[in-house]
């Protein structure tokens, strides 16, 4: 593991969306983090979490094309950014907006989070930050892997079970400091290297991000399927 200096945690948080997919696996008209859901559409629930947290401001990613952001309701600390081909795109155009304001310090701690996950838990966002807060590269909201894991050639077929020991899902928010996870991400693209998660572009650059647990319920909406499910998930906690 590369080593790293530990920095002052007197700093900021910061949040960034990218939200310039189009959700294609959803089938709809439109993009997916504009579908109703109760009500709102997705992206307004998951950018009303972040927002209670004590996030300084959001940085959404949006697609050039994007006729829907402007139908939300104006939101307190939200700027947009453009979006890029791939996410690990619209999340640097993100750090690259918030490097531009004269508050922001390049060791400000920035939460990247997916527009379609709008059921995570604003108390396991804070665990996150508060967990993390003394480790020095950053961490990410995970959980481990339940089931028993199989690996399929390209018919499907088994070709062998994986071990599922220290196996986990990893989720959104994402936390890193912000000069940090820019200059992991700009490597990446630089070199030509897909990166699927903030994760993975440090782990790139030599680092070990720390997993913390979260709830299960802090789903990502990508299926039809998924609505009604994330509906009865943000029911049940409000009726908390």
């Amino acid at each position: 593991m590369r080593s790293f200096i530990k920095l002052s945690n007197n700093l900021n948080y910061w949040a960034v969306v990218p939200a310039a997919g189009v959700g294609q696996r959803m089938g709809s008209a439109c993009p997916k983090q504009y579908l109703s859901l109760l009500g709102k559409p997705i992206l307004q629930h998951t950018l009303e979490k972040l927002l209670q947290t004590n996030v300084q401001g959001v940085v959404v990613s949006l697609a050039a094309e994007d006729n829907y952001w402007s139908q939300l309701p104006t939101l307190p600390r939200v700027w947009t950014a453009p979006g890029g081909t791939e996410r690990s795109d619209s999340v640097r155009h993100a750090l690259e907006k918030l490097l531009t304001f004269p508050e922001v310090k390049p060791n400000d701690w920035v939460l990247v989070h997916d527009a379609a996950r709008p059921c995570v838990r604003v108390s396991d966002i804070q665990n996150l930050m508060q967990t993390v807060a003394d480790y020095p590269i950053g961490g990410l909201l995970a959980n481990p892997v339940r089931d028993t894991m199989k690996r399929a050639d390209t018919q499907n077929c088994v070709t062998e079970t994986v071990s599922r020991q220290q196996l986990w899902h990893a989720l959104t928010p994402q936390m890193f400091r912000l000069q940090l996870l820019y200059d992991a991400l700009t490597t990446a693209a630089i070199q030509g290297y897909p990166v699927t998660d903030e994760s993975q572009a440090i782990e790139l650059m030599g680092y070990s991000p720390v997993l913390v647990s979260s709830h299960p319920d802090n789903i990502k909406i990508t299926h039809p399927d998924d609505l009604a499910l994330a509906a009865l998930f943000l029911q049940q906690q409000n009726n908390v």
